[in-house]
């Protein structure tokens, strides 16, 4: 059975008001007016020239702002002074804003009002929802924008770090997001065959295994670059090799934490966040594996719905960690 995307079902507006949004200009740089709108997840609407116009490219906890090409959504640091910033606290139109939280949402009939289980536990099987990802990722792989964000635990066994590096390969990733350590135990098994010092299948501490991981890092740091040291080393199997070979963007953000770190990983946390939010915006389906606070960051920035072409899409996050 080939996979559909649900319909979306936009908003009643002829039973909306039809009352202009408000602005205030920002107060100064990196600040908003006092009264001022924080967008949600979900898909927002705001009454302009008496016409109600969805907004693209959101996320949580940002501002609005109006401009000649339309209200732009926008992180709270990156305003400056003056500009028109959206204002409004209600979401049911009475202030030219209305959140549409139920847009996809299916029909109940039929469904027990009632029942001693309605959600699945862990000891619920979750076949179904396996074979629902795999239809999705099929869809999205052709007609999508597919983010995978990673914690350095999927390439610490050598099983799962193959796996991982066939998806890239069969064009089912199409942005990595992680940090220093996903790349740095990555390149660590394929130079020396551990993880952490740990060998990727037995389990079994190499010799001087502790020194792996940063000797990965210090070939990296003198390379230059990953690309360099994959091509030097003439690195063929794992993750950081397949994204290379791929063409898949990998944003790398840096944590207070990291050894080295690896010459590619971005340092500032501004401008990491800012090459996530790329991809953010792009995003279809979004799989967070193994780690809790790029998992955090991602939800943060990722809207349930995207605008593709004139079709307004839900966005698919799943996050799997403890």
């Amino acid at each position: 059975m080939s996979f559909q995307l649900p319909a979306y079902n936009p908003p009643d507006f002829q039973a909306l008001p039809r009352v202009a949004v408000r602005t205030a200009p920002a107060p100064c740089d990196h600040a908003a007016p006092s009264g001022f709108h924080s967008t949600t997840i979900f898909p927002e609407y705001l009454c302009i020239d008496g016409v109600w116009r969805l907004l693209k490219g959101s996320r949580m906890d940002c501002a609005v702002v109006l401009q000649p090409q339309g209200p732009m959504v926008r992180e709270l640091r990156t305003l400056r002074r003056g500009e028109p910033v959206v204002l409004g606290r209600s979401e049911d139109g009475r202030e030219g804003i209305y959140v549409h939280a139920d847009g996809f949402a299916g029909s109940t009939a039929g469904r027990e009002l009632f029942s001693f289980r309605q959600n699945r536990t862990r000891e619920s099987a979750y076949s179904q929802d396996y074979d629902r990802l795999y239809e999705l990722l099929r869809y999205d792989r052709d007609h999508g924008y597919i983010v995978w964000v990673l914690g350095p635990a999927i390439v610490f066994d050598s099983d799962a770090r193959s796996a991982m590096s066939q998806l890239v390969d069969h064009g089912y990733v199409h942005a990595l997001l992680a940090g220093n350590a996903l790349a740095t135990h990555d390149l660590e098994g394929a130079l020396f065959g551990t993880a952490l010092g740990l060998d990727l299948y037995t389990k079994e501490l190499a010799p001087n295994g502790h020194y792996h991981h940063l000797d990965a890092i210090n070939e990296a740091i003198q390379a230059g670059s990953l690309a360099e040291l994959v091509a030097q080393r003439d690195i063929q199997q794992g993750v950081v090799a397949a994204c290379l070979r791929r063409g898949v963007p990998m944003v790398l953000a840096g944590s207070i934490r990291d050894d080295g770190p690896l010459p590619d990983v971005i340092a500032d946390v501004y401008a990491a966040q800012e090459a996530m939010r790329a991809h953010a915006r792009r995003a279809t389906t979004v799989l967070a594996l193994a780690t809790q606070l790029h998992s955090i960051a991602m939800g943060n920035m990722t809207p349930s719905y995207q605008v593709v072409g004139q079709v307004v899409r839900p966005v698919y996050f799943y996050s799997v960690d403890v």
